[in-house]
């Protein structure tokens, strides 16, 4: 089994050469306003569609890793690039102990990578978890937090 996404983006080879950096492959199938990426690692059928003027709305996308090994990889790979924007380790956030990663897509969407270390009590509302998802830069003054 295999998660799908589609994307809708302003610019499909601007998107294409942004994830080809965080994926480290080209796409599967690309045309001027279409891109398929078939990814293995992480399992993942992943389009990129140019849109009619509107963008897609979430709140954050993200890819769980089973180790802070895979964690480490990723770090590598995503500075290496230059995408890497944020860096949490052992942050409690969403009931959960975590090291995550950022990276924001040239549309806006935040991504995150991250291992879950243990889940912690459900205690409260979510806003008293301190999640937050950089928006953009990375930068701490340029967040949205859980509401």
């Amino acid at each position: 089994m295999r998660l799908h996404l589609s994307l809708d983006v302003r610019h499909v080879p601007q998107s294409v050469a942004f994830y080809e950096k965080v994926f480290g492959v080209p796409p599967q199938k690309q045309t001027a306003d279409y891109a398929k990426f078939d990814l293995t690692e992480p399992a993942l059928n992943f389009s990129l569609v140019s849109s009619t003027g509107k963008i897609s709305s979430v709140d954050h996308l993200g890819i769980e890793v089973e180790s802070t090994d895979e964690i480490a990889v990723w770090k590598q790979r995503l500075q290496e690039r230059g995408v890497l924007e944020k860096v949490e380790e052992n942050i409690a956030c969403c009931f959960a102990r975590q090291d995550k990663l950022w990276f924001t897509d040239p549309d806006g969407n935040a991504w995150e990578i991250f291992t879950v270390h243990e889940q912690l009590d459900v205690t409260g509302p979510l806003t008293n978890t301190g999640c937050c998802v950089p928006q953009g830069n990375g930068s701490s003054e340029s967040v949205t937090c859980a509401a």
